[in-house]
């Protein structure tokens, strides 16, 4: 799913100007583990084409987050790729700031910027201003939750006229 191209872009493109992105607080990693539905993103070379995408978290026996990105290409019946990567925190445990790494030493933001707190059914997850994915537990997310989330990424200053709805069969 990740070229290395991708990874070395997105790697050098993502610590620029995420300094304004504030995480959520009082994070719980453990209710944030498993798996997540891609619902939109900004475009990104390394996800061109792809749908039924997901994102599951795991932990890892040296206390790191096993990450694996999944999607196939073009349709449900298209290949599927994949990649699998690592994060780490960034700061207090109880920030949703992670560091993602899907190739040696390089590591990119991942920022969680909002989270539904009872359940963990949905989150905004930023890297930069260039790259921004809405997240559900399930393949959909209520159009109001859609609606307010992508009208917060806008108030932050996103380019919300760009995001991808991803389809999720």
């Amino acid at each position: 799913m990740v070229t290395l191209l991708g990874i070395l872009l997105f790697g050098q493109a993502t610590t620029a100007g995420s300094a304004r992105l504030t995480p959520a607080s009082g994070f719980d990693l453990q209710r944030y583990l498993g798996t997540w539905y891609e619902i939109a993103r900004l475009p990104a070379p390394f996800e061109k084409g792809l749908v039924n995408v997901t994102a599951t978290y795991s932990l890892r026996g040296d206390g790191k987050v096993k990450v694996l990105n999944a999607g196939y290409k073009g349709s449900t019946t298209g290949k599927r790729a994949s990649a699998t990567g690592k994060a780490k925190f960034a700061a207090a445990p109880d920030l949703g700031h992670l560091r993602v790494s899907f190739f040696g030493p390089f590591y990119a933001d991942y920022i969680i910027l909002e989270l539904e707190r009872q359940n963990y059914s949905y989150a905004m997850v930023a890297s930069s201003y260039r790259y921004l994915w809405i997240l559900g537990r399930e393949p959909r997310l209520p159009r109001d939750v859609i609606d307010r989330l992508i009208a917060r990424a806008k108030d932050l200053g996103f380019d919300t006229g760009k995001l991808y709805m991803v389809p999720q069969d």
